[in-house]
């Protein structure tokens, strides 16, 4: 079985964004939306899902009107297969290919893949300027943009918010966290600010790790998990910090399936 966490840009209409949902009913495992990012993030199982998320997203979002903290290059913004027990990189890679060839033959979307050629970092700062679309046009779709379609490991998608809104303070702490477990950005989120990061590496830097990091730097007001976590990070965490960290038994990735029925 394949995860897949798309990430689409709108974050602000939530009866928008619940006809995007309910277009990938039934392989949805969890949404985040987040309208100051202006994205949303979506947990999906399979690759009929994140297509059928994608088409409408593609017929409904327009990316020339789109204001968000986040960087983005599309309406759907990033694919990213990740195999579950039972899954091989192998079959990730196997079905980002596919989604690839998809996208551009059904929608026209120039897509760039990530993995194990380049990271999603690569593909950001490179696309359309030193790194040309993997599969599709070459220049981006006039509403929809472009896709970064993946495959990769589980990682842990994480924001830790300061208690004072100061944007240099955050920046200069996800310089010092940037490594090969930790992709990090210091973010003015509304009126507050945060670190956004990506735990690349999360059995060996997790939400409590670099909780621990930021807050011997400066005061952290709260955690937020985006998405879900893999069981096994969860439960290398002592439960007596779930709650300060935003996590659950409810938020991992193995309690969602099972309560879909399905095994991973």
């Amino acid at each position: 079985m394949l995860e897949c966490v798309v990430n689409i840009s709108e974050g602000r209409d939530p009866d928008l964004l619940a006809a995007l949902v309910d277009a990938a009913s039934g392989d949805v495992l969890d949404v985040h939306r987040d309208g100051h990012h202006h994205r949303s993030v979506l947990t999906l199982v399979g690759e009929d899902g994140p297509r059928r998320l994608t088409a409408a997203a593609v017929e409904r979002l327009d990316l020339r009107t789109h204001v968000g903290v986040h960087p983005r290059i599309g309406v759907v913004d990033v694919v990213p297969f990740v195999p579950l027990a039972g899954s091989t990189m192998a079959d990730a890679i196997a079905a980002r290919d596919r989604f690839c060839a998809w996208a551009s033959d059904r929608l026209d979307l120039p897509c760039f893949a990530y993995g194990p050629e380049r990271s999603l970092p690569d593909v950001r700062r490179q696309a359309f300027s030193t790194l040309a679309p993997t599969s599709g046009p070459a220049a981006a779709h006039p509403t929809a943009g472009a896709i970064a379609v993946g495959a990769r490991p589980l990682l842990v998608a994480y924001n830790l918010w300061l208690a004072e809104a100061d944007l240099d303070a955050a920046r200069a702490i996800a310089r010092e966290l940037r490594s090969p477990a930790v992709r990090a950005l210091g973010l003015a989120v509304g009126d507050a600010v945060q670190v956004s990061m990506n735990l690349v590496d999360p059995m060996t830097v997790g939400p409590g790790e670099v909780w621990d990091a930021v807050a011997d730097r400066v005061a952290v007001a709260r955690a937020e998990l985006v998405g879900l976590v893999p069981e096994a990070v969860l439960h290398r965490i002592r439960p007596e910090r779930w709650h300060q960290l935003d996590l659950a038994e409810d938020k991992a990735i193995e309690a969602r399936l099972s309560r879909r029925g399905d095994r991973s």
